[in-house]
């Protein structure tokens, strides 16, 4: 463990509610040289409204290839870089891993700060057994979706997908055909959010609630494993 001073913070950002920011995280980010940002837009206004000045450059999923060899080289003369993503944790289905494994790779200390992140309380809140389970994030869009829903059939353990609202219905769809329809699941959208709505069920009860009722806002989806003795 070094006892350096860390070259680089991973600083877990509200996913919603703007309350659920730590007393730490403001620290971190009022004192960074640097704040690297998803969308610098949108972490603007967080830190207006949180009254933090710091210099903010664009790091993303289109520009981090490029730009991660820089931020190293300027990591190694002291400047000292937090990361944010547009909500939650940084690198939990957002940029971050690249930086993280490079940063370390080059002898730097990186510390992730404990925070807000979206499939923890969606998991404690569908009333699945929360002792074991997979995280799975973003299916593939198309190639290979199928693929990693099969290998899937098995799993004994609760599972957790991240998911759009206009491809939440094909993925019920599809998880419905591979797991059976009755296997039992929890939408949670709107997380921490004034209108947050958790929905429980069986897959085929909740494709038939989101035939008709209108989806909107970011979607956890979490379904339960298989039972080990069907």
């Amino acid at each position: 463990m070094s006892e350096t001073s860390p070259n680089l913070f991973l600083v877990p950002t509200p996913i919603g509610n703007l309350k659920d920011i730590t007393l730490r995280a403001i620290e971190v980010l009022k004192t960074a040289d640097v704040i690297l940002a998803e969308d610098t837009r949108t972490s603007g206004q967080l830190l207006k409204h949180l009254e933090i000045s710091r210099p903010l450059q664009s790091y993303h999923i289109f520009n981090e290839h490029k730009t991660v060899e820089k931020l190293v080289e300027r990591m190694n003369r002291g400047e000292v870089f937090a990361l944010i993503s547009d909500a939650g944790t940084p690198a939990i289905s957002d940029p971050g891993f690249l930086l993280v494994r490079e940063v370390l790779a080059a002898g730097l200390d990186v510390q992730c700060l404990p925070g807000a992140t979206a499939f923890v309380p969606a998991l404690v809140n569908s009333g699945l057994p929360n002792d074991r389970f997979v995280f799975e994030g973003f299916l593939p869009h198309k190639k290979g979706r199928k693929t990693r829903i099969d290998g899937l059939i098995e799993e004994v353990r609760t599972i957790i997908f991240y998911e759009s609202p206009h491809r939440l219905l094909k993925t019920l769809g599809q998880l419905a055909e591979a797991f059976g329809a009755e296997r039992q699941a929890c939408v949670s959208r709107e997380l921490t959010k004034l209108h947050e709505e958790n929905v429980r069920g069986t897959l085929a009860e909740l494709i038939e609630y989101y035939e008709t009722n209108t989806l909107k806002g970011e979607i956890v989806l979490t379904v339960a494993g298989k039972n080990p003795k069907s």
